[in-house]
């Protein structure tokens, strides 16, 4: 019974998905793909750069990577639905997360829709998932993920879990995922967990 009030709950789920210019597109459609999976409801929103990126990272067309979503908006729509709280959004992540957005979540500066609606999860105190992408951090890099932290954001830079012995690239992506969903309540049955030596 315990399983079907989950399933019944995961189901009126809704959660944001932005993807932006960062390295790391993959990142993103694999979290859309699994919550699809899962029956949760997904809201995309894809940045101008990172359309460039997932065209050259992917090979996967724009088209085909919006088609995955329940909904999608152009990133120019400050006036989307999930752009005010009180659409009832149920958590947000930004996979991957460029040095630029983390910048401007970090300052509260909303031009753009996937910033607006990162802002609108902070104020709302709902869950916002920041996959960060960059390597080395330079110091402005740390101020701007601790500034973000401050705020109540997830800082969740895609560190692959190696105590499972992956042996595909796609299952080191596929463990990131199932992580940064679990830190937003979200229980997928591919997930593993530690269970010690």
């Amino acid at each position: 019974m315990d399983g079907l009030i989950q399933e019944k709950h995961l189901h009126h789920r809704k959660i944001t998905v932005g993807i932006t210019g960062a390295s790391g597109a993959v990142y993103g459609i694999r979290a859309v793909e699994i919550l699809n999976s899962l029956g949760v409801e997904t809201h995309l929103v894809i940045s101008g750069a990172a359309e460039i990126t997932i065209a050259h990272e992917t090979g996967r067309t724009i088209e085909s990577v919006r088609g995955l979503a329940t909904r999608r908006y152009d990133n120019k729509d400050i006036g989307a639905t999930i752009a005010s709280g009180s659409y009832g959004i149920d958590g947000m992540i930004i996979a991957p997360c460029s040095m630029r957005t983390l910048g401007a979540i970090a300052n509260s500066l909303s031009d753009n829709l996937i910033v607006r609606a990162a802002d609108v999860m902070l104020k709302e105190g709902k869950p916002l998932v920041l996959v960060v992408r960059e390597t080395p951090l330079h110091r402005g890099h740390l101020r701007l993920m601790d500034l973000a932290a401050l705020s109540g954001a997830i800082i969740f830079p895609p560190v692959p879990a190696l105590y499972n012995k992956p042996l595909t690239i796609e299952e080191m992506i596929d463990q990131s995922v199932y992580r940064f969903l679990h830190r937003i309540g979200i229980e997928t049955p591919g997930r593993k967990s530690w269970q010690g030596f």
